[in-house]
């Protein structure tokens, strides 16, 4: 016999329930990522403020007027500053953007120093035009300094036939660019009119101090500036000067020119190239330290150092990072460590331009000091203010080419990652970087759990209190509701990498709320049910239905409002959205294949019946209790 319209077999949908709890604990348990103890399987992934980590701000800086960048740009610059956490082995970082000229990236599980990811603003490959001692020191230098090995670039190979140019050994290949103590060389020879101003004073204008925003003065008066603090003698002596100077041949110079030597990072800045280069009181601590967008102009020359100890002198940039399409680490047919390089769009016309030009040494030549060892020109890949490598040209390079040198993964994978992700469209500085404990991280999660606790403790009492049996249906529904999300939340942070935080945990202390909300529902409707006349049995299913419209309207506009919050949204606030949602869903599941199957058969209990147990003792009219006792009687008798 079927059973009537509106009634349930119960089992079904119970089993359901049961078959949703299986397949998703199996997952917990044994999903990818699954590993280690029982302890481990079964804890989600947490954020930073839960389990401590670091936070770093990075605010944006335009070269001189102090203007914020455009929301387009500084997008752009969140997708590379990720990529290049991502390139770290650091993938659950989060990367989001605040404001419109801040950057925050949040770190957990470790404390680490993230100032590298946004330091570097700009990657340029510029020609080694000459190179020179970058220690600053005033003294003639004991010893040349030598370079790092810095590989060299030459065709990838190919499954052709066709030769190709000689490759240096990638295990010993070294640009051998030592600086000239007299300065001479066959390069063509700095201009004379080294003090005068640049044409464009955006390469050499320092950033506006992120604490203080003074009126951003023009290069010329910065330069005056300088000029004053240097004195008259020092300035005119730098000025003169039309190669690096030589101090073993004239002592005194460097006494002239040691004022230099006390100018900070952002007064050096704004000297001329030439200045820069031929002064050699000024070193590579200060050049290091220029502030970010110092060297940004792309149409004039520069000077930056390697390895904070060889100083070069740099012509125009002819290609850009944007230019770059890939870079990765890989290993030869040598089994030797080399980075793979290619271009995208025009960038390979420009990179075969600029290789032409340093293998044959054409164009604004480079000198015998900037020579590698197979005495060939460099091409310096400049990041920001540093040259991170400067490999010697082996070839005309029309396709893929790749960089040889004494590379290990870890080095290779660095220099891949800076080329990969070295264009920003923007500069930045480093405005707060906060470490966060583990043990702080720790009373945090403990203090959302305790509040997690209580809200449903409360509810518990509240239910027993005014509902006494159906009670029982609320403390069951809430530990399932928990169990569900607990393990929608390791399964999820595994899988897409979802983030749990306190405002996650917000989230679902409001979804509390919302489930307490349809438990009210359903049950005065039931109760209004059995006003109008009708058996508990037969009021449980008709409860349902009017009932069920109301309870799916309000749970779907808490959805809707979620969906919304989280897509319009960042950081915290996109995490309470998620945990929100998900909970809501949740709720929804166990309110359709537990809540109303549990009343059911509730309601074929003879207890459901009893108006001091069910909690329906209100409700129950006078003749439905008066009929309960009188069959109660008859059947003792």
């Amino acid at each position: 016999m079927a059973p009537p319209q509106g009634q349930m077999r119960p089992g079904r949908q119970l089993a359901v329930l049961g078959l949703i709890f299986v397949v998703l604990y199996l997952m917990v348990f044994f999903s990818g990522g699954a590993s280690g103890g029982l302890k481990d399987r079964l804890e989600p992934r947490l954020g930073l403020d839960l389990i401590g980590g670091t936070r770093l701000t990075l605010e944006a800086t335009n070269s001189i007027d102090g203007k914020p960048p455009t929301a387009e740009n500084l997008e752009e610059a969140r997708q590379i500053i990720e990529n290049r956490v991502n390139a770290y082995g650091v993938a659950e970082a989060e990367v989001v953007t605040e404001g419109n000229r801040n950057i925050v990236i949040s770190l957990p599980g470790e404390n680490r120093d993230l100032t590298d990811v946004g330091s570097a603003a700009e990657l340029r490959f510029r020609k080694v035009l000459k190179a020179g001692d970058g220690t600053g020191a005033v003294a003639p230098p004991a010893a040349t300094p030598t370079p790092a090995p810095s590989g060299s670039v030459s065709p990838a190979p190919s499954g052709s036939a066709s030769p190709k140019p000689a490759v240096s050994s990638p295990a010993g290949a070294k640009a051998t660019a030592s600086p000239s103590a007299s300065g001479q060389g066959g390069g063509a020879a700095a201009p004379s009119a080294s003090a005068t101003p640049p044409a464009s004073p955006s390469a050499a204008a320092p950033s506006p101090s992120a604490s203080a925003e003074p009126v951003p003065q023009s290069v010329e008066d910065q330069r005056k500036a300088v000029q004053q603090k240097v004195g008259a003698a020092a300035w005119q002596a730098a000025s003169g000067l039309q190669a690096p100077a030589d101090l073993t041949t004239d002592p005194s110079l460097g006494a002239t020119l040691k004022p230099f030597g006390t100018l900070s990072p952002a007064e050096v800045a704004v000297l001329p190239a030439e200045m820069q280069f031929n002064v050699p009181t000024i070193g590579c601590a200060q050049l290091d330290k220029r502030p970010a967008a110092s060297i940004k102009d792309e149409k004039q020359k520069a000077v930056a150092c390697e390895d904070g100890v060889q100083k070069y002198l740099l012509d125009v940039a002819k290609v850009l990072g944007t230019d770059v399409g890939d870079a990765n680490a890989v290993l030869d047919q040598t089994s030797s460590w080399v980075v793979s390089l290619d271009f995208k769009g025009k960038g390979q016309e420009k990179w075969t331009a600029l290789t032409r030009e340093a293998f044959t040494n054409e164009g604004q030549a480079c000198d015998q000091t900037a020579l590698g060892q197979d005495g060939k020109c460099r091409v310096a890949v400049v990041l920001d203010n540093k040259v991170v490598s400067s490999p010697e040209i082996q070839g005309v390079l029309t396709g893929d080419s790749q960089i040889t040198g004494s590379f290990d993964n870890k080095t290779a994978s660095a220099l891949a990652s800076q080329l990969r992700y070295g264009a920003l469209p923007v500069t930045f500085e480093p405005q707060e970087q906060q470490n966060v404990t583990a043990t702080l991280g720790a009373s945090h999660l403990r203090a959302g759990l305790l509040a997690a606790g209580i809200g449903m403790l409360l509810v518990i009492i509240y239910s027993f209190f005014y509902y006494r049996l159906l009670g029982s249906v609320i403390f069951l529904s809430l530990v399932l509701s928990a169990l569900l999300v607990f393990g929608a939340l390791v399964v999820l942070g595994r899988q897409i990498g979802f983030t749990l935080t306190l405002a996650g945990i917000a989230g679902m202390i409001v979804s509390l709320g919302v489930a307490a909300d349809s438990f009210v529902i359903y049950f005065e409707r039931l109760k209004d049910e059995i006003r109008e006349g009708r058996s508990p049995r037969s009021a449980v299913p008709r409860a349902w239905i009017r009932a069920r419209r109301t309870i799916i309207s309000a749970n779907a506009i808490t959805l809707m409002s979620a969906v919304v919050l989280y897509v319009v949204s960042v950081g915290a606030v996109k995490g309470f959205a998620f945990a929100l949602g998900l909970a809501t869903v949740l709720d929804l599941v166990v309110v359709f294949l537990f809540r109303h199957p549990i009343m059911t058969m509730f309601a074929r209990t003879k207890a459901f019946l009893s108006p001091r147990v069910s909690g329906l003792g209100r409700a129950l009219p006078a003749r439905t209790t008066e009929q309960a006792t009188r069959t109660s009687r008859v059947k003792e008798a």
